[in-house]
């Protein structure tokens, strides 16, 4: 009988080492993977001089769990997650996520991860305990308001501009109550802190809107684990299924939600197949009402074109486009005056 061989692990700083990369590459694409490139951490299984399995972290997201083919069910995959696990929490991470294909999922379930959401066979998103969602929806239903009507956007506001105004506005005219969630996390120009306080400056005129700051249930784009997808497509497909799914199934009904108020999408291709996912899995339960974009100067409003703007300090455009309170951030925080003060 062949005995197992010794595994060592070793837990690499990517930022101190980006050479280590080059083996980890390799390791994942035998196993199907790309290699996302937010991950900051990674710990390494090593038998005797081979790379035989690593598992990344970014954030408290684990991604890129990969064992060579001869070591498969060894447990070595389990050993790994632990290793991981450890290297979290010692920097602080206590609720971890993990995403991977639905076919693996009895695996990491054996490995204390429990599913979240799934979109069909493409993706699962996991966390490390049974309580997770239950905890926040919990924390969320302190904040239900009665009403026959109960509204919900959920928006980047990269930033705030007056089409996100009036979004708001025409939504809260027909709701008693209407929860407006910003995005987290901090993938997009402006930072999460900034963009939470241009939309709470921009709705602070409507009484029955209520601002929520984003949770890691409230799934950005740009930060969904990728790695084991490598058609954009299907990538596509599972980030917005999950985000979709888990605001259905748990964050509608925590908050009482009838309808989700959402802005017709008129540049972008994956906004616009994520509002044709939000008709296809909610309507069934959720009215979702789309509504036109609003124009300045002939053109539709986007975030897209202040930032466009911004880059070259065209404020006077700025202004056409953008509520008061966000102009006053930007000039404040972002105009050549402003860095030379």
């Amino acid at each position: 009988m062949q005995s197992q061989p010794t595994i060592d692990f070793r837990l690499i700083d990517v930022a101190k080492h980006p050479e280590r990369l080059s083996q980890i590459r390799y390791l994942l694409a035998d196993s199907g993977l790309g290699l996302d490139n937010d991950i900051t951490l990674f710990v390494e299984a090593w038998a005797g001089m081979q790379l035989v399995g690593c598992a990344g972290l970014a954030g408290n997201v684990i991604k890129c769990v990969a064992v060579n083919e001869q070591l498969r069910g060894e447990n070595l995959s389990a050993r790994l997650l632990a290793e991981v696990e450890n290297a979290a929490l010692a920097r602080g991470h206590f609720h971890l996520f993990l995403c991977t294909r639905p076919c693996n999922k009895e695996r990491f379930s054996r490995s204390g991860f429990w599913p979240i959401a799934q979109s069909g066979n493409n993706a699962v998103l996991m966390e490390n305990t049974p309580q997770g969602i239950e905890r926040y929806c919990r924390a969320l239903s302190a904040k239900r308001k009665c009403g026959e009507k109960v509204g919900a956007i959920v928006m980047n506001a990269n930033p705030f501009t007056l089409g996100h105004r009036h979004l708001v506005e025409q939504a809260a005219q027909q709701c008693d109550v209407l929860h407006l969630f910003v995005v987290r996390e901090d993938a997009s120009f402006f930072p999460f802190s900034a963009r939470l306080e241009m939309v709470r400056a921009g709705v602070a005129h409507l009484p029955n809107v209520i601002v929520h700051e984003g949770s890691q249930y409230i799934i950005s784009r740009a930060t969904f684990p990728a790695y084991f997808l490598k058609d954009t497509g299907k990538v596509q497909q599972a980030w917005s299924e999950i985000d979709v799914l888990i605001f259905r199934d748990h964050i509608a009904p925590a908050l009482g939600i009838t309808h989700r108020f959402i802005g017709s999408e008129p540049f972008c291709d994956i906004t616009r197949q994520y509002n044709q996912t939000l008709h296809a899995l909610l309507s069934s339960r959720i009215d979702v009402v789309e509504m036109p974009r609003i124009k300045a100067t002939g053109n539709a409003i986007s975030a897209s074109e202040v930032r466009r703007l911004l880059k070259t300090q065209q404020f006077t455009r700025i202004r056409e486009i953008v509520p008061e309170s966000t102009f006053a951030h930007l000039e404040a925080h972002y105009s050549a005056r402003a860095e030379v003060a």
